[in-house]
């Protein structure tokens, strides 16, 4: 093979066109030219080569797409941080607890989930229940500092506290209740700084950040999951709050989603507590589908769930890289090790229709102060992000090695004088005929029986 062969010679040697005699450029010719032991170091264009071409053409286009898609990055980032309603409400908080010092290459995070039950705006008054802008769901999620492990842990609604004095939005001092309230009540006088002050104070856990979210960025987020799996075990009919459910194992969105997780009349026991497990089941479910490995591999679907996720967030976070930043160093922690607990309790009547903490809660509270584990106390009839449907372990799930459990249906349940103890999860150790305690992760048939899950 040759290059630029323009004239040759009588004998055929090849010559430029100035009549110059050009060398053969064969890599035979050249091979047999070079002395051994040395390289060729001359500068000339090698011979178009189609299989690297190919490849320099592929590899070009994937560029320009990266390119394209990097701008496209952008633009959803800035949408994305767009949809946040940041608030900063650390100047209205007082007295705060200390935050302890632990071992561990990064910091616990303890951030404070709120979600609120207002019915203002579109979509959100779906159950024909008035609302009032209280805090219809709160729970605490702990990153561990290794972040090897996380849980979070529900508060319910009805439970009776002393609502410690307060700052709202605009810095007015709210005065302390006088006498018990329900823990929703902070919310409606206050809003978020009002229940993080209430949960500080009576906890003396340290909040990192809180997030805020509303029924219609709940049910927007299922719908970009393409719906979330729940197993209903008998019909819900529900005229009064207009929830209408099939019975069944199957995946719901919409405004369907919606009703699940806010019914709670004619389903399971009824009580509000129970309520808040059937959350825990489907929110685990959700974090399950959204670390499948189906959904990170539809990038319209991740996009749909963050535009979701985001939307109006009411939020002390910087930027969705803070949050971005902190989801990629828990990276690591499975389904599985995301345990779902709710703060111990018995039956009260400090509050209409309430239920009060037991002194349990004090080792749950130490247990998060000190970035540990669940203990096996609080390790039964629990549930985890990686469990069925039902509330059951999967298959190759870490059983009972992860889930926790605040609830005393378990536990010896240490209530006041004058106090029911009336849990109805089904735990043995609260007497209840024909049951045994749950020894590893998920719920006992009972305790699934009561929360209205398929047993």
């Amino acid at each position: 093979m040759t290059q630029d062969v323009e004239t040759r010679s009588a004998d055929g040697t090849p010559r430029a066109p100035g009549g110059a005699r050009r060398v053969a450029t064969s890599r035979a010719n050249r091979d047999a030219r070079r002395p051994k032991g040395r390289r060729s170091g001359g500068g000339r264009r090698k011979a178009p080569q189609p299989g690297k071409t190919v490849f320099k053409v592929i590899a070009a286009s994937l560029l320009s797409l990266a390119l394209a898609t990097g701008v496209g990055v952008v633009l959803i980032y800035n949408n994305w941080n767009g949809n946040l309603k940041r608030e900063d409400v650390t100047q209205l908080l007082s007295n705060r607890p200390t935050k302890e010092k632990v071992a561990g290459p990064s910091e616990p995070m303890n951030i404070l989930v709120m979600g609120s039950d207002t019915r203002a705006g579109k979509g959100n008054g779906i159950d024909g229940e008035a609302g009032g802008g209280l805090s219809d769901t709160t729970i605490l999620f702990h990153l561990s500092a290794d972040r090897k492990f996380a849980y979070g842990i529900s508060i319910p609604r009805d439970t009776a506290v002393m609502r410690p004095q307060c700052k709202g939005k605009n810095g007015k001092v709210i005065p302390a209740a006088t006498g018990y309230e329900k823990w929703n009540a902070a919310y409606a006088y206050g809003g978020p700084s009002c229940t993080i002050q209430q949960f500080e104070q009576l906890s003396k856990v340290r909040i990192d950040h809180y997030v805020v979210v509303d029924f219609n960025q709940f049910r927007d987020m299922v719908n970009a999951l393409g719906g979330v799996e729940v197993c209903i075990p008998e019909p819900i009919d529900d005229n009064q709050h207009n929830i209408h459910l099939k019975a069944g194992t199957r995946e719901i969105k919409g405004n369907e989603a919606l009703t699940y997780v806010r019914a709670r009349y004619r389903i399971g026991d009824g009580t509000d507590t129970n309520r808040t497990r059937r959350q825990q089941a489907f929110i685990g479910s959700m974090i399950s589908k959204a670390l499948s490995a189906g959904m990170l591999a539809r990038p319209d679907h991740l996009i749909g769930f963050m535009n979701a996720a985001t939307s109006s967030l009411q939020t002390d976070f910087k930027s969705i890289a803070q949050m971005a930043n902190l989801a990629v160093t828990a990276r690591g922690i499975g389904a599985d090790n995301i345990k779902f607990v709710t703060t111990p309790w018995a039956y009260s009547d400090k509050v209409s229709g309430g239920i009060e903490w037991t002194p349990e809660v004090l080792r749950l509270w130490q247990l998060v102060r000190n970035d540990k584990p669940l203990t096996p106390q609080f390790l039964k009839d629990a549930l985890s992000a990686g469990d069925k449907p039902d509330g059951t372990p999967a298959a190759g799930s870490s059983g009972a090695t992860g889930s926790a459990s605040g609830n005393p249906s378990n536990t010896p349940s240490h209530t006041p004088s004058g106090s029911a103890t009336g849990n109805p999860s089904g735990g043995a150790t609260t007497g209840t005929p024909g049951q045994t305690p749950s020894t590893g992760g998920g719920l006992s048939s009972a305790g699934r029986e009561s929360a209205g899950l398929c047993t």
